[in-house]
């Protein structure tokens, strides 16, 4: 992690740029004033599993993948974190003072505002547009937990597995996705022998091409 420095008028211009919904003027000067520009290299962590959470991530650039540890400690992927949103679950870790239990990591490099948790309470009851930003996004990431859940429910590992291609697609912006098997493996909850059985099967199909920890969504698979 690297702090970058930033003048209040670029601060403030990322803030607009991205998160137009935090209107008032008044919260906008505090984040300014609290917040610290953070710089993370693709795959460290932000938000570890059973630590307090220090900050609420502001998401500028890049993005984010979280996932929930198991009780055998395993991981389950939950959803991506694109610029515009913020992780829910920081939140409510913030609010109720206690450890994460999710993993936050860098997907690719990643560009953030770190808001000091100490504020949280105190923007929720001062701020309306503060306010509805938390709670719309814990509308949001709701039904993207669900969706999750739904998948691992009804659907059918190969499907799970394309979906979860397409949506890494999504949020990196990119068709070629850096990720290896084992990786793979571990956000889907699935074994590495599996993972790699049905990546072979999905580029015999025409929906991958495969190379050396790197995967390529085809065109013909829109």
């Amino acid at each position: 992690m690297i702090a970058n420095s930033a003048s209040t008028s670029e601060m403030s211009e990322l803030l607009r740029k991205y998160y137009p919904q935090l209107a008032e003027r008044g919260l906008q000067e505090e984040i300014i004033q609290v917040g610290k520009l953070l710089f993370f290299k693709a795959g460290e962590t932000i938000i570890d599993f059973g630590s307090y959470v220090k900050i609420i991530p502001l998401l500028l650039e890049g993005s984010i993948k979280v996932t929930r540890e198991g009780e055998e400690g395993q991981e389950l992927f939950l959803y991506f974190l694109q610029p515009g949103e913020a992780c829910t679950m920081s939140f409510t870790c913030c609010l109720m003072n206690k450890k994460s239990q999710i993993h936050a990591i860098a997907e690719e490099d990643t560009l953030l505002i770190g808001i000091p948790t100490r504020h949280m309470d105190d923007w929720m009851t001062r701020y309306q547009s503060w306010k509805n930003f938390v709670m719309l996004s814990y509308d949001n990431r709701m039904l993207e937990m669900v969706k999750t859940i739904d998948s691992i429910a009804f659907q059918k590992m190969d499907e799970r597995l394309l979906q979860y291609l397409h949506r890494k697609s999504e949020v990196t912006n990119s068709k070629e996705l850096n990720a290896t098997h084992q990786e793979i493996a571990y956000d889907l909850n699935a074994s590495r022998e599996a993972i790699s059985r049905l990546l072979k099967q999905l580029e015999k199909e025409g929906y991958v091409k495969l190379g050396r920890n790197k995967i390529e969504l085809l065109a013909n698979n829109n």
